[in-house]
């Protein structure tokens, strides 16, 4: 398992997660301005829990009762929501709701490391930022992380190194500083990094073959969509494109509906209930229908993404290649308690064009790949452009 510092989430987000993954529920869904009832306000995560396991009447009444009272509101909510059964509900501090916003903007605090767990436990450096806090001290990729500001690390999940990377646990500030113990070859030392803010790189293009182009999504955050269609116009006009969805734990609805936008010509992308309400998410008329299209997912294709698969899909628009995805299909609201933390409660859930639930359910690729999914992709871009 890999991560990256700024797709951990904080630590009241790992609380009744039994996943372990990086960003999974951090950014997976978002809200849609006119869909949900408060544009303003993020919905991320999913859960298989009944619609209305808890109600936010009841979290604002706990944490105001604590708040009398003279205790921690926060913990009241808490343990609130942790009774109800809503796996994916959960309350954050101000500032750590804070994070999740600048994450949506596509900012984070961190010191630009990417890091993998090998099989013996070790925690080595797979990847370094340009410009980033990390670059600046000279870590590289294949570097050893033996500590963090002391602690071993050497045996912990991925998840929690990063979030001692980040701060979490002090909703450290970018400034303050973290020290780091490496290892490379025979030399160890420690380095005194301090963190910044630093923004994500959610769309990268490559070229992959002499008739295909590949636009990889990390993540749908803000201004996603525009980037895609900005890749789409770059592209040479007879090149088919892969859309390597694999590892995008989602992000804002938004951009997710925006990308769909780029790849349609309008019509329906998903319907969804909040607190028992029918809505529905349209695409934009406009879109390249012409190009041939593949995506790429996995089981670490969460939420948001799974919309736009399911869209793509369902609308015939795309052939999808490789493993069935994860199945996070519910939606998340905020509720904001007394002393100005903020809870959130899965209030719905989503459904592809066609009708199919992908809350624990997830999407079935039309063909099953694995290593070679690559590979298989071309060769299937190649049988739609013949076709065309």
């Amino acid at each position: 398992m890999s991560g990256r510092d700024p797709l951990c989430p904080p630590r009241r987000a790992r609380q009744g997660a039994a996943l372990t993954l990086v960003f999974a529920g951090v950014l997976v869904a978002g809200a849609v301005t006119g869909a949900f009832p408060d544009p303003d306000h993020p919905a991320r995560r999913t859960t298989t829990v009944p619609v209305g396991a808890v109600r936010k009447e009841d979290v604002r009444e706990a944490a105001a009762r604590a708040m009398a009272d003279g205790t921690s509101p926060m913990e009241a909510a808490e343990r609130a929501v942790s009774r109800s059964g809503d796996r994916w509900g959960a309350v954050y501090s101000e500032g750590e709701y804070q994070e999740f916003q600048d994450s949506l903007d596509g900012r984070y605090t961190g010191v630009g490391l990417s890091a993998a767990r090998e099989q013996d436990g070790r925690i080595e450096v797979t990847g370094v930022r340009p410009g980033s806090p990390a670059a600046a001290a000279g870590i590289r990729t294949g570097d050893r992380l033996r500590s963090v500001d002391g602690a071993r690390a050497d045996g912990l999940p991925v998840t929690e190194v990063v979030s001692r990377l980040r701060g979490d646990a002090d909703d450290a500030p970018a400034g303050t500083t973290v020290i780091l113990g490496l290892q490379r070859g025979t030399r160890a030392w420690s380095e005194t990094l301090r963190r910044a803010t630093l923004t994500t790189d959610s769309v990268s293009v490559r070229r992959l073959s002499a008739r295909a182009t590949l636009i990889r999504i990390a993540a749908f955050t803000k201004g996603t969509g525009a980037q895609v269609r900005e890749a789409l116009r770059a592209a040479p006009p007879g090149d088919g494109i892969v859309l390597d969805l694999r590892g995008n734990s989602g992000g804002l609805v938004t951009e997710a509906v925006a990308t769909a936008s780029a790849f349609l010509d309008g019509g329906l992308v998903a319907t969804y209930d909040v607190d028992g309400a029918p809505r529905a998410l349209h695409a934009t008329p406009g879109g390249d229908t012409a190009r041939p299209l593949v995506a790429l997912v996995d089981g670490g294709t969460m939420s948001a993404a799974e919309l736009l698969t399911g869209a793509l899909q369902d609308r015939g628009r795309a052939v999808v290649i490789g493993s069935r995805t994860f199945g996070k299909g519910s939606i998340q609201m905020p509720t904001n308690l007394p002393d100005g933390s903020v809870a959130e409660l899965t209030v719905g859930h989503y459904r592809t064009p066609s009708g199919h639930a992908v809350d624990g359910r997830g999407i079935t690729p039309d063909l099953e790949a694995g290593d070679g999914v690559l590979q298989r992709a071309e060769t299937v871009l190649t049988g739609l452009g013949d076709a065309e």
